[in-house]
């Protein structure tokens, strides 16, 4: 730990950013001396240096979100780096792992918290504030990320400055103990916005494509964190109200760079009406779809392309512009390439392609679809949904398969612009169902998924399908009332979709802003009961525990199954896998119906990720610290 604390301290945290033009460039000899936070401007450049603290850090978090998950297989071309992390095997010298870089951001932070005037007024508003809560959530993200990757890490809030603070014994926190310290201060700025009202350019890509990052999303929301370090923990109620206050309250901040009626819900797709299915199913489907626009960030100029971007890094678009990524080039795409075409970007030499976990997943999902029948050729008449094993569709939007004599490539496009997404709109929904469903409101989980969170569930009654009484109850007027008659009205039905629905056709029971009952084989009773059959067949214990008659916790655990699906169909390859994994695990193993075994959790994540190419057995995982890497 003296290394990593030498490192922040000989370069004060701050030794690289001198002004905007300088913004994000790693190597500037130019050092900031007795620095000032006093004024309303000079703190543009120590947040600045922050997010080019988040950049140095941004490949390091995928890699170690991905490689140790389930979604992902080694090529011959794999480096040693990642094969050594995709082994859980420790490596001193792993360019991918190191506590250093996240605690140059905390020591950045620290920095900026301990010197940033918050009085200072404009009128009666305290400028600083928006900004100075953001550097807190990015903090708290930081610590966070230490907390997933070592279990117990030397926690501090003072900057280091001096050689002479390395000798002092920090403690060593715990992810609980670190929400325990950062929560409450956090929880002071709940319900109110992050800075939104400035842009910097990232240069222009050979291809004469535009970059500017724009502030309002290179913050982390204070309820969306907030959100994140109470489901960690299994804080379940107080997670729903921070997510709730978010939806609720923050997002709805119309900021110069949001549209007048940002969308709520999920990303939105053209409903899908067959009569008889074409030839060539797949490709129809895909000229349907918009979702992969949501990686298309900045490649129009205009950052409204999606609505479903919250947090993201933004990487410069050249070396000489700022800090670099390797995530494309990983994946088969030469960001960096002097090439002014980006159809000449595609490389052979892919290390990371998807894996047969998640292919099958993927591949063997049902498409559901309303059918018409030719001879019906009234609208109000197509009133029935079928389903085929057509798979989900989202993973054919970003992942390309070679044709021809490249029939076996694969490459995976979500990094192609050279973005690393943190949260979206559909993270911060599927952590709130995650958080419904161990709440004891699996009904309300399965709502995000089928029908997403909309002002038709009050208006039209529609819910009362399969929603119990007591969680309608819980969504108008429990922990924020996110549907209650204040709020249900910043969820348009019109915007209103599940998410399952994003690759997975017509999961809702809705025709245009009509709800039919049971329209939609998707239902909660047939997925969660199929899911408890499947959990069943891996776990011995687990059928012979249902065999004696189903539970609510059964239900429970049959829904966080859903949900971590859905992760996987949703958020796939963008660094968040492996973290969701030690997440349902612990709350696995904190409660689970009984019969199920006091180390439930850890058995299901071996499951998981004892996995083809693997050398780690099921076994290996029943020892949570094998799930930590050792702190360097």
């Amino acid at each position: 730990m003296k290394k990593i604390l030498f490192a922040i301290a000989a370069v004060l945290g701050f030794g690289s950013v001198t002004s905007c033009s300088d913004m994000l460039e790693p190597d500037t000899t130019r050092m900031v001396v007795d620095p000032s936070l006093g004024s309303k401007t000079d703190s543009v450049f120590y947040v600045e240096g922050i997010f080019q603290a988040m950049q140095e850090v941004a490949d390091q978090y995928v890699f170690q979100g991905e490689m140790r998950g389930d979604l992902v297989a080694l090529t011959e071309k794999t480096d040693s780096d990642l094969r050594h992390m995709y082994q859980f095997e420790t490596n001193l010298t792993n360019k991918y792992d190191s506590a250093y870089r996240y605690y140059r951001i905390i020591n950045n932070c620290n920095y900026y918290l301990a010197y940033r005037d918050t009085t200072l007024l404009t009128t009666s508003t305290k400028v600083a504030l928006p900004e100075y809560r953001g550097v807190l959530a990015i903090r708290a993200w930081a610590y966070l990320q230490l907390a997933r990757n070592y279990k117990r890490v030397p926690f501090f809030t003072e900057p280091l400055t001096e050689i002479s603070q390395i000798d002092r014994q920090y403690e060593q926190l715990t992810l609980k103990e670190i929400v325990d310290r950062l929560a409450p201060e956090l929880q002071k700025h709940s319900g109110l916005e992050t800075p939104a009202n400035r842009s910097m350019s990232l240069g222009t890509t050979t291809w004469n494509a535009t970059k500017t990052a724009y502030y309002k999303y290179l913050f982390i929301p204070v309820d969306v964190m907030l959100g994140d370090m109470y489901l960690e923990t299994e804080q379940y109620d107080k997670a729903v109200q921070a997510y709730t206050t978010y939806f609720t309250k923050v997002a709805a901040y119309d900021g110069p760079y949001e549209t007048s009626s940002p969308y709520y819900a999920p990303m939105s797709f053209n409903t899908l009406r067959m009569g008889d299915l074409p030839t060539d199913f797949e490709t129809w489907m895909i000229g349907l779809y918009s979702w992969a626009g949501i990686f298309d960030i900045d490649e129009t100029k205009d950052i409204r392309s999606t609505e479903d971007l919250v947090t993201y890094i933004p990487m410069a678009t050249n070396r000489l512009r700022g800090a670099s990524t390797v995530l494309p080039l990983t994946f088969g795409f030469n960001y960096y390439s002097a090439s002014t075409s980006r159809s000449d970007l595609t490389i052979d030499d892919v290390q990371i392609i998807p894996s047969k976990s998640f292919k099958l997943l993927s591949d063997t999902a049902d498409y559901y679809y309303f059918f018409t029948p030719s001879y019906i050729d009234s609208p109000e008449k197509r009133s029935y949904v079928r389903s085929g094993k057509w798979g989900d569709m989202r993973a054919s939007r970003y992942i390309r398969y070679g044709s021809g004599e490249d029939s076996t490539k694969c490459w995976i496009q979500k990094y192609n612009t050279g973005n690393i997404l943190l949260y979206r709109t559909s993270t911060v929904l599927l952590h709130l169902a995650e958080a419904y469903n161990r709440l004891g409101y699996p009904d309300a989980a399965f709502l995000i998924l089928k029908d997403g969170l909309s002002s038709a569930i009050i208006t039209t009654g529609f819910s009362n399908q399969y929603l119990k009484p007591s969680t309608l109850d819980m969504l108008q007027n429990r922990y924020g009332g996110i549907l209650s008659r204040a709020n249900y009205g910043r969820f348009p039905a019109t915007l209103a979709y599940g998410i399952h629905s994003h690759g997975a056709g017509q999961c809702s029971d809705r025709d245009d802003n009509t709800y039919t009952m049971y329209m939609s084989p998707y239902r909660l009773d047939t997925i969660a009961g199929l899911k408890m059959h499947q959990i069943g067949e891996l776990f011995p214990q687990v059928k012979a525990a249902m065999q004696a008659g189903t539970t609510l916790k059964d239900t429970i655990n049959a829904v966080e199954d859903l949900l971590c699906d859905e992760y996987a169909l949703e958020l796939a390859f963008e660094g968040t896998r492996y973290y969701d994994l030690m997440r349902l695990a612990r709350h696995k193993n904190a409660d689970s119906p009984a019969g199920y075994g006091a180390q439930f959790g850890s058995a299901w994540l071996g499951k998981k990720l004892a996995i083809t190419g693997r050398n780690r057995t099921e076994d290996y995982f029943l020892n949570e610290d094998n799930w930590y890497l050792p702190l360097q």
